[in-house]
C-alpha cells in the first residue's frame, strides 16, 4: 500500500455482499440516525463498489474502504483492510 494522507478520506466499515466482479467487490455500509421529530433511531443502508486488485475479499467478509480516485463509473473506495 503506498503512502498516503488519510486524514481527508472517508473510511468506511461494512460487509461485503458480492464478488462476482473482476477486480470490484460490492460492501455494503449501515448507517444509523436519529430523527429530528420522533427520537427513533432510523437505520439505513448503502451499497458502494470497491476497488479490489487482488481479490482476497470474500462474501460475508467485514471489511474496511477508503475513498480514493475514481477507477471507474461508479467505483470511488479502495479496500483499505479485511477486517473479519
Amino acid at each position: 500500500m503506498n503512502k498516503e494522507n488519510i486524514s481527508n478520506k472517508r473510511v468506511l466499515e461494512g460487509v461485503v455482499v458480492s464478488d462476482k466482479m473482476d477486480k470490484t467487490i460490492v460492501v455494503k455500509v449501515r448507517r444509523s440516525y436519529l430523527h429530528p421529530v420522533y427520537k427513533k433511531t432510523i437505520i439505513k443502508y448503502k451499497k458502494f463498489k470497491v476497488h479490489d486488485p487482488k481479490e482476497l475479499a470474500k462474501v460475508n467478509d467485514r471489511v474496511k474502504v477508503i475513498e480514493c480516485r475514481p477507477y471507474s463509473k461508479d467505483k470511488h473506495f479502495r479496500l483499505l483492510e479485511i477486517i473479519k
